[in-house]
């Protein structure tokens, strides 16, 4: 083991040493040495980046469609439930949800693709395709997501400088596979657990319950006045490792880093724009990291997986999204920040356009792969547009079709990622970021029409 190998404890390791300075330690490993890119083309013969950041709303479980960014009133009420009146946007000819008020004054900021398809109904499959942009199976890999391929080209290894990893995701784990695949726990996110929109956000690692500064403080130098191997050994490059991810650690703890997530800083009333809910605050957390250069931030918003009582969520969720969303296109427009950061907002597949009625669904809507929408704004996308449409009852895609792989590749490009580049990883695998084209399944088509 060389000197510079020496960082790259396991979580496990680290916290044996340093137990009793709490669990941010496990945020260390994070910032650990280089690891060369395997077969990476040069710097030359990457596209100009537009974008900076991403920050992907995740509608886990899975939107849907028709209530949303691509209603169809006159389908007729097996269809639209009682959710008939989709209303206009400030974009002539562009209509959304009735429940979506704010967003659709804001709809010159983002565009709508109408004609998403994979046709898997499947949760596990449908994320694994629509997060990594593969077919599960592809060379017999787990592929990274996005935000871990974004970590791995625009990291650490990269020139980013922050104590916050590359990749955080707010607040809970996706959960539907293991995002960051072969690519190596380096690049696996930092989920922050904890709720926003309490009093004090318990970041894992960082923040805890009943734990004050000072508190802290006192654990650190009780930790330095049992150290006494390490004073006896001061000369031994392992100690000077396991100081440096101490201070690593303590930053986040006690320093500035880690105060990104106290969104107590915030003005009472840009609290109360994003909405006073864990998804709005969420919210609020994704545009101060944007603000502190953090590449890519997935908000795991749960709860869109309406197999009964659909129309009961969707009174509460969908102006609670509303809100939450359009605060964060405003907000980000208004500091000059959404010209550099991508919003991308979609779920792993859509939701079945005709009600089940009957029990035991009781106005339900199931999974639907065959055809749904997701929306992009910022970061080199155009805004007031509609890419693809759907058919009359929104059952298939009638023109357009959009793979998730052609809309992952577009954001690729923007960022200044190579989609076809050879993905870095740490075992040597000559892979590309996004399958190309073979057995009958073409290549990632770039959106054009929006970029």
């Amino acid at each position: 083991m060389s000197k510079n190998d020496l960082p790259c404890l396991t979580r496990r390791e680290a916290l044996k040493w340093f137990a009793a300075a709490g669990a941010g330690l496990a945020l260390a490993g994070h910032a650990g040495p280089k690891v060369l890119a395997a077969g990476e083309p040069p710097a030359a013969a990457k596209p100009a980046p537009k974008a900076k950041s991403v920050i992907q709303i995740w509608m886990w479980g899975g939107p849907c469609h028709v209530d949303t960014f691509d209603p169809k009133p006159e389908a007729g009420s097996d269809y639209t439930g009682p959710l008939n009146k989709p209303i206009e946007t400030n974009v002539s000819g562009i209509r959304i949800g009735q429940l979506l008020p704010l967003l659709a004054a804001q709809a010159d900021k983002y565009s709508i693709l109408r004609s998403m398809t994979h046709g898997v109904n499947g949760h596990e499959t449908a994320a694994y395709i629509v997060q990594t942009g593969h077919t599960p199976g592809d060379d017999r890999l787990v592929y990274p997501s996005v935000g871990a391929v974004v970590s791995a080209f625009k990291g650490y290894d990269h020139g980013y400088k922050a104590e916050i990893p590359p990749y955080v995701v707010l607040t809970r784990p996706l959960g539907r596979f293991s995002e960051v695949g072969f690519l190596g726990l380096k690049h696996k996110p930092f989920v922050t657990g904890g709720d926003p929109n309490q009093r004090r956000f318990a970041v894992e690692g960082i923040v805890a319950e009943g734990i004050t500064d000072e508190r802290q403080k006192a654990r650190r130098e009780l930790l330095h006045s049992l150290d006494t191997l390490g004073r006896a050994m001061p000369a031994d490059p392992r100690f000077a490792a396991l100081d440096r991810c101490e201070e690593k650690a303590y930053e986040m703890i006690l320093g500035d880093a880690g105060k990104v997530f106290d969104l107590n800083q915030e003005p009472d009333e840009v609290r109360e724009r994003y909405g006073r809910n864990r998804f709005g605050q969420a919210c609020l957390a994704a545009r101060r990291l944007v603000e502190l250069g953090v590449p890519f931030i997935s908000l795991n918003y749960e709860g869109w997986d309406t197999h009964k009582r659909h129309f009961e969520t969707m009174n509460q969720k969908l102006p609670e999204m509303d809100k939450g969303l359009a605060a964060l296109l405003g907000d980000l427009s208004e500091r000059g920040l959404l010209e550099t950061t991508i919003v991308w907002w979609s779920g792993e597949f859509g939701r079945t356009p005709k009600v089940q009625w009957e029990e035991p669904w009781n106005g339900g809507r199931n999974h639907f792969g065959p055809c749904f929408c997701a929306f992009v704004a910022g970061g080199g996308f155009k805004g007031g547009q509609v890419v693809g449409s759907s058919d009359a009852k929104g059952e298939e895609p009638a023109d357009r079709a959009v793979h998730p792989r052609d809309l992952i590749g577009t954001i690729y490009g923007l960022l200044g990622i190579d989609p076809l580049a050879r993905m870095p990883n740490p075992s040597g695998l000559d892979v590309p970021v996004l399958p190309p084209a073979k057995d009958g399944t073409k290549e990632f088509e770039r959106l054009t029409e929006i970029v």
